[in-house]
């Protein structure tokens, strides 16, 4: 089988797989995505023993082949992340939200572009310290079931450790021993307040919340204008009145939302009146 390159793939095919994507998930894959298309497809090619980009595509388009395709949207979705990813929005959690809050009553956080669970695992530690054992939750939601399933173990690599504080480590993560050394287990306590599930963020949204904090971060840079409204105006309706919107440190929803949908509170962080 040839070693595939960004070469190896028409324009024309390019084009259908930028298509289906924008189609199935709303991401936009720029002419620039070529050689990380081809990078990740290329070893389901190998697998299924395809001789051409173009023979992947009638596959997964394919009725019966509906599998494959989440496999393709797995591999053109899945993106880098970390524990305290953008830490001033956890310190903001924190001191402003959680500490100003109405005592009693349930807590609840959407991590809704979780990925491999480092974000919604950081929230985990930081409710966790903040409200002990009071009523709170977590829902974390992803597009791809494979990161999602990665998620749900809540088992990393040690080196995946860095950025968490030393005393929440201790606390909350358990270090593998024998043939698990060198990785990390998230503590049972924490993974029991934290529940996954796919959701694609561009269809309505299921009945889940309503919600007192959501984090989407990190993730409408690969949306178009109109797919970030439609995704904004989604997760809106399962944001309690009060509750409060943030977005990742190189994201705006400027242009997005109007003020009576969602107010700037400071950059990244918005309020629902």
């Amino acid at each position: 089988m040839e070693q595939h390159t960004a070469s190896s793939i028409s324009d024309q095919d390019f084009a259908r797989f930028q298509s289906l994507l924008y189609k199935i998930a709303g991401i936009y894959l720029a002419p620039s995505k070529k050689v990380l298309l081809v990078g990740r497809l290329a070893k389901r090619l190998r697998a299924l023993n395809l001789a051409s980009f173009a023979d992947y595509y009638r596959l997964v388009t394919a009725a019966e082949h509906g599998q494959e395709l989440q496999t393709m949207v797995d591999l053109l979705t899945t993106n880098e992340t970390y524990f305290f990813r953008e830490p001033k929005h956890f310190d903001f959690l924190r001191d402003e939200i959680i500490a100003r809050r109405p005592r009693g009553g349930s807590f609840e956080v959407w991590s809704a572009a979780c990925s491999s669970g480092e974000e919604p695992y950081t929230l985990a530690m930081v409710l966790a310290e903040a409200l002990g054992e009071a009523q709170w939750k977590i829902t974390a939601s992803d597009i791809s079931t494979q990161v999602l399933e990665r998620a749900r173990r809540g088992h990393y690599p040690l080196e995946r450790s860095r950025g968490i504080p030393q005393a929440l480590l201790k606390k909350y993560c358990l270090k593998g021993v024998r043939e698990q050394a060198g990785t990390f287990l998230i503590s049972r306590e924490l993974r029991s307040r934290v529940s996954f599930m796919q959701v694609n963020l561009i269809e309505p949204p299921p009945a889940l919340g309503p919600f007192d904090v959501i984090f989407l971060r990190n993730v409408m840079i690969y949306f178009d204008q109109e797919t970030k409204r439609k995704v904004v105006g989604n997760l809106i309706t399962r944001l309690k009145p009060g509750g409060w919107f943030i977005v990742g440190h190189s994201e705006t929803l400027n242009g997005i939302v109007e003020p009576e949908q969602l107010a700037g509170v400071r950059p990244t962080i918005y309020r629902k009146p």
